[in-house]
């Protein structure tokens, strides 16, 4: 049995008919072609999933693609135009706040639903509010930095800009 579906996936109206077993991020990466929500540990315990979710960071390994029918669906690859980085990407990408890569997505999404929520975070507030995603590379410091800094420009009106070296 198989079951249709309407939601919108950055920015663009979809349909599908899927399994009803089938989960949001092997409906994204697997139907959709849209990769970089990473599958890490398939037990909701790294975050390297994470997407929006009506504005909500989410992990998509928790959820049922049935599930998100009529909502509104963000992943990096929606985050900003083509050619161009959010400004939490910018700030991730300035601060070092990356090393393989493969949390980053879901680092950068979660980044964004705090920042919605809490637009000046402290330290503190920013570990608090990461802690469902892992990073096994950069030891925390320098995201935590990358956060701060995104809150500021995000204060500052920043808007995504062209990718530069």
């Amino acid at each position: 049995m198989r079951v249709p579906i309407r939601l919108t996936v950055n920015g663009v109206e979809r349909e599908a008919v899927v399994e009803p077993r089938k989960l949001l991020v092997q409906f994204l990466r697997d139907d959709l072609g849209l990769t970089g929500a990473h599958i890490g540990c398939e037990t909701s315990q790294c975050g390297a999933c994470t997407v929006l979710l009506d504005g909500d960071a989410v992990k998509s390994c928790t959820i049922l693609a049935v599930q998100v029918d009529g909502a509104s669906v963000t992943t990096i690859e929606g985050l900003a135009p083509a050619g161009t980085l959010h400004p939490v990407q910018r700030a991730f990408w300035d601060e070092h706040g990356l090393q393989c890569g493969f949390c980053t997505p879901g680092m950068v999404l979660s980044t964004v639903a705090l920042l919605a929520e809490d637009p000046d975070p402290s330290e503190a507030a920013v570990r608090h509010g990461l802690e469902g995603n892992i990073c096994r590379c950069t030891g925390y410091q320098n995201i935590v930095l990358a956060v701060r800094a995104a809150a500021a420009a995000l204060q500052h009106g920043a808007e995504a800009e062209p990718i530069t070296g």
